[in-house]
């Protein structure tokens, strides 16, 4: 069987777990953690969560996926055209422990609403986020226009 070389990849290294550091290899992202008070955790200020740093790469790559599909159609949307907010959910999973919960909200400009909602089903198919969270996560999408 041939391997498929990737297109690019990333690394990062946490250390500490949720009350730590996590850093990419190339130093582009390097954020500092802590689990939130909400969780019985500290909250420090100016620190993330796993569950952050998902949802900014899930509403980044959605809207890219967006684009993507829509680039040999009559109804091309630009990058500006696009704004996708990904809420990102941690619950308890009934077996001792946790699971993610995804809302996708998809505002599109240039097109109706009928032709947003097929744009962003099609995304939906193609999104590598979504590609790897089907059948482990249910993502709820949302469409609406501008």
């Amino acid at each position: 069987m041939d391997t498929i070389k990737p297109l690019f990849t990333a690394t990062a290294t946490a250390t500490g777990g949720r009350n730590g550091h996590t850093e990419t290899s190339d130093g582009m992202v390097a954020v500092d953690l802590s689990v939130p008070k909400a969780m019985g955790g500290p909250g420090k200020p100016n620190t993330a969560t796993p569950e952050h740093l998902f949802a900014a790469g899930y509403a980044a790559c959605f809207g890219n996926a967006v684009i993507h599909i829509t680039r040999n159609r009559q109804h091309k949307i630009k990058d500006d055209d696009v704004d996708v907010a990904a809420t990102v959910g941690l619950t308890p999973n009934g077996a001792g422990g946790f699971a993610l919960t995804v809302a996708l909200a998809v505002t599109l400009a240039g097109v109706d609403q009928p032709t947003a909602e097929a744009i962003v089903a099609e995304a939906h198919k193609t999104c590598p986020y979504s590609n790897a969270t089907r059948g482990n996560i249910d993502v709820a999408l949302t469409v609406r226009t501008r």
